[in-house]
């Protein structure tokens, strides 16, 4: 409680020499030091939620001094102490109303805006990046969504930072089961890459190729999950899956960017999901298992799943 008490006194005493006195200006510029270097002391004491506070208090100081890089910083530490404060809570295991959550959110959010209106939209994007982060790592995956697609809308001139965003989308979609919804943040990104990272030759580029590999795979993985009716799968997803068909004359050169190892399974486990050869369907796991990515192996596991327990009709 003495703690509690004067650390509101300091920050009390701070506030009250920003008053406006008669024929007397305030040092705003020192009161925005003030506040910064008790925000440091609080974060030693391990009080991150009032460590936020004075760095709130401070941003408004630089707000007043017309310095937006110094309110957007500080935004930011407010909005990572109040989210360090929130993560105390759980490890605790305390009970919270997410207030501390709510309040991170909203700093971001201030800071995003400050970025936009001085014109500097890849610092806004790496906030909105950063939130969908933080907020995955608090297990809101589907409140991470909505951060990373503005994030990539902030990215467009910028391709590769533009598909990791997206590409942090259509993962935080996989874990809310929007398999539908994931599958065509893919699709976007795979024409994305195919548009911007392409050679005359039609090759594609350096890490266009990795992210364009991924993209099909995962994409080919979560049509085996969804398994459209030919009714109902789009002309986009039907094109995609006819390179896998063992009937299909286009060779492995139409994916050049993937590992033919890689392209080859792929096929086989198409044809076993078309066959529903569930057994044969667990060997190509177990060989496609060093070769995919954790997203990708517990997509391979739910289609094999699904294959042996149905839960319904194809969408």
């Amino acid at each position: 409680m003495d703690k509690d008490a004067d650390v509101l006194g300091k920050y009390k005493h701070i506030s009250n020499k920003l008053k406006k006195r008669f024929l007397k200006k305030p040092n705003v510029a020192e009161g925005s030091e003030q506040f910064a270097s008790l925000a440091k002391v609080l974060r030693e004491q391990e009080c991150p939620q009032y460590a936020g506070f004075c760095c709130l208090a401070q941003a408004r100081c630089e707000h007043s001094l017309a310095n937006p890089a110094g309110e957007a910083q500080a935004l930011v530490e407010a909005a990572r102490a109040f989210l360090l404060a929130e993560e105390n809570l759980r490890e605790l295991k305390c009970p919270s109303f997410e207030e501390h959550v709510s309040a991170s959110i909203n700093c971001y959010g201030h800071a995003i805006r400050v970025h936009l209106e001085n014109k500097q939209p890849s610092l806004a994007a790496g906030l909105c990046a950063e939130v969908g982060n933080s907020l995955r790592k608090l297990g809101k995956p589907g409140e991470a969504i909505a951060h990373y697609q503005r994030a990539a809308e902030l990215q467009i001139h910028t391709p590769l930072l533009c598909l990791t965003s997206l590409g942090l989308a259509a993962s935080s979609k996989i874990e809310t089961k929007d398999y539908d919804g994931a599958l065509t943040v893919l699709t976007d990104m795979a024409i994305m890459a195919q548009e911007r990272g392409t050679a005359s030759n039609g090759k594609p580029l350096g890490a266009f190729c990795d992210i364009m590999a991924n993209c099909e795979i995962t994409r080919v993985l979560l049509l085996m999950l969804l398994q459209p009716t030919p009714q109902k799968i789009r002309p986009e997803h039907a094109q995609t899956l006819e390179k896998y068909a063992w009937e299909s004359s286009e060779t492995s050169s139409s994916v050049s960017y993937m590992n033919e190892d890689v392209f080859l399974l792929l096929q086989s486990v198409v044809m076993a999901c078309q066959s529903k050869d569930i057994e044969s369907l667990r060997k190509l796991q177990v060989e496609l298992w060093p070769l995919l990515n954790a997203e990708q192996n517990e997509l391979i596991h739910l289609v094999t799943d699904e294959l042996t327990h149905p839960s319904g009709e194809g969408l």
